[in-house]
């Protein structure tokens, strides 16, 4: 059965150009660990105001897909290189407070 996951993030108010220029080219490897690692249909929403990010992705076992990428040295590299933009981790990936789902129209 597919989860659908929304999480949320916040970026450094002074930083959220650079944040969005930094996502212009994603870096293919990344882009593979994710896949390989179960994340599919993976979208960020950014708020401009206040740099509230807003993360969606589709996987089969969500526990497992940060597992997964946790394992990866690209990711590692990665949440190192970004972790300049984001308010309260020196590893974004371990900021993410995850929504809950209280309704889904099918």
């Amino acid at each position: 059965m597919t989860q659908r996951v929304c999480f949320t993030m916040q970026l450094k108010r002074d930083r959220i150009a650079d944040y969005r220029a930094a996502h212009v080219t994603v870096w293919p490897e990344m882009q593979r660990a994710l896949s390989e690692t179960g994340w599919a249909n993976y979208s960020l929403f950014l708020r401009e105001s206040d740099g509230l990010v807003v993360g969606y992705l589709e996987t089969e076992d969500f526990e497992a897909a940060l597992a997964g990428m946790a394992e990866k040295e690209v990711n590692s590299r990665w949440q190192g290189s970004m972790a300049e933009f984001f308010e309260a981790s020196t590893h974004p990936d371990r900021s993410m407070l995850r929504l809950e789902e209280y309704f889904h129209l099918e």
